[in-house]
């Protein structure tokens, strides 16, 4: 179909639409045959799944009934859920803020041109970020205002039938919950937020969310006490190895602390971070041990992991992971927790999650990077940058810079350790998001990752190929840092499926890596992709 309109989505044709035209990409993956193309989704999908939409599958709980009165049954628990939306006994915290960006747009279409999956997809009208919601504008006006002739003309011009609300389903995860939208809107509108409500409203009213998120995240997480599934004898096995591998990286011995009690601060990480990039956590043990902090780990598995997917999909599971994870806290004694890198760990600690840590419940948290920020303004460790002498970018995460205004310490500590330092643009709170945000990163089901590295993180991996300009076809070594774990994860996966590690040298880690590998009292690097002669030369 050509000009898609939000009247359009109960229409019963096989696929609304088809991403046909994608945004260019810079030098070199201007060229033809850079990229892999799209492949169509499978037949057998079309019977269970939601292919209908634009062709790709991102929530594999979201399937076709049956027969017609399966069909009627999930339409009608859907407006079930949606009344309590707009009901302050059942949606008390986000009521206010919902029913202002429900209530005020004036469709003035700023935020499309903020919206980088919109602009990646070569401008496909369902990936504007006002289109979801006035599909959901007009579900309501035609709900609650009934059948009537004059429905048609106050904005309830859309059927509600099942097709409807199957693909506003699916369509609710074509959104990263950046909220780069409402930074740009001039009324201050979210977008973002009915996006994430009518994921709430698919999970708590229908039990309904991508398995990776509710499954094998918040239910795994509040199960075993990780998301990852990890048990507290592996975790502990986990850390003996990291202190045997610092010890053969560094050459130093460290003792990491674990279930300190009463120490000053709880050091908290994304669980990935010790299965997929064990060397972060790692460099975060150097960095505070070298700093002489009271600090200690968890191993109480929701003590250590400061994942909270709940955060992207349903309020019930949010704040049980957080008060779960301040429990822990508790029980140590710490005196405040500190976040590592982790973006959306930031925003569910200490943004969504603060209502509910209050008064004597209440641990003071904090984000990791200004306080090592202030530890290298204060000289506390002594530092080389030119053993980071190559060409070195920052990935901003969402959740840090937009959602906390956290923007100038990561800056500070960046420039102290890497010489070759260039901005993304745009950057800080303007920055967009890595395409993995709001659970993407980890959504792997059917051909959803090719709309992630396609579109959702296209205009990341065009900033990156931009930021390394005119380098990007030398070979030398290049580094996209990106301090969060998700993020990382998104932009892991578009070097390898544009092929940039192999064919461009282009790698990508955290924030403390950097440090660790600027301290002047370690002989060999502690970046992985550097060898020692190369790391030599550097120097």
């Amino acid at each position: 179909m050509g000009n898609i309109r939000p009247q359009d989505m109960g229409k019963p044709v096989e696929q609304l639409a088809k991403i046909d035209k994608l945004m260019p990409l810079p030098a070199p993956y201007d060229k033809p045959g850079m990229e892999p193309e799209f492949t169509e989704p499978k037949e057998a999908w079309k019977e269970t799944y939601c292919t209908s939409l634009d062709g790709f599958v991102a929530n594999e709980t979201l399937v076709r009934p049956q027969t017609k009165e399966e069909e009627e049954a999930f339409v009608q628990k859907f407006l079930s859920g949606l009344e309590k939306l707009f009901s302050d006994e059942t949606n008390r915290n986000y009521l206010q803020p919902f029913m202002l960006s429900f209530e005020y747009c004036a469709k003035c279409n700023t935020c499309s041109e903020a919206c980088h999956v919109f602009k990646s997809s070569g401008e496909q009208e369902i990936y504007r970020p006002i289109f979801r919601s006035e599909v959901l504008r007009k579900i309501v006006k035609k709900h609650f205002k009934g059948e009537g002739f004059w429905s048609r003309f106050t904005g309830g011009d859309i059927d509600i039938n099942f097709e409807t609300i199957f693909r506003l389903g699916e369509l609710a995860y074509r959104c990263n919950l950046c909220r780069r939208c409402a930074q740009t809107c001039p009324l201050g509108l979210d977008n973002g937020l009915l996006a994430r409500e009518i994921r709430k409203l698919f999970s708590m009213e229908m039990g309904i969310a991508p398995k990776p998120l509710h499954e094998k995240g918040s239910m795994l997480q509040l199960k075993t006490g990780s998301s990852t599934g990890i048990t507290k004898e592996a975790f502990l096995d986990m850390i003996e190895f990291m202190e045997e591998d610092i010890y053969e990286r560094t050459g130093k011995k460290y003792k990491i602390p674990v279930d300190k009690k009463g120490a000053d601060i709880l050091l908290t990480h994304n669980a990935g971070e010790y299965l997929a990039w064990p060397e972060n956590p790692a460099a975060f043990a150097i960095i505070f041990e070298e700093a002489g902090l009271d600090w200690t780990l968890s191993s109480d598995m929701i003590g250590y992991d400061n994942v909270n997917y709940g955060l992207f999909y349903d309020d019930a599971q949010s704040r049980k992971i957080g008060l779960a994870q301040l429990k822990a806290a508790k029980d140590l004694g710490v005196r405040r927790i500190v976040v590592g890198e982790c973006g959306h760990a930031h925003k569910a600690a200490m943004v969504a999650i603060d209502r509910a840590m209050v008064g004597e419940d209440n641990i003071p948290r904090e984000s990791f990077l200004p306080l090592l920020a202030d530890l290298i303004k204060k000289n506390v460790f002594k530092l080389d940058p030119r053993r980071n002498n190559f060409p070195v970018t920052l990935h901003d995460p969402c959740n840090v810079v937009r959602m906390m205004g956290i923007v100038q310490p990561q800056r500070e500590i960046i420039k102290a350790v890497a010489p070759q330092f260039r901005e993304m643009y745009p950057n800080g709170a303007k920055n967009f998001c890595c395409g993995g945000g709001s659970g993407f990163a980890i959504m792997k089901s059917f051909n959803f990752p090719e709309f992630r590295n396609k579109v959702s993180s296209r205009m990341k991996f065009k900033q990156i190929l931009e930021a390394f300009q005119p380098e990007m076809e030398q070979d030398v070594p290049k580094y996209v840092c990106a301090p969060c774990s998700n993020c990382k994860g998104a932009i892991r996966d578009i070097l390898e499926y544009y092929q940039a590690t192999a064919k461009f040298n282009v790698h990508y880690g955290g924030l403390v890596e950097l440090v660790v590998n600027a301290m002047v009292q370690f002989d060999k690097p502690f970046l992985e992709f550097l060898d020692e002669d190369a790391f030599e030369h550097l120097k």
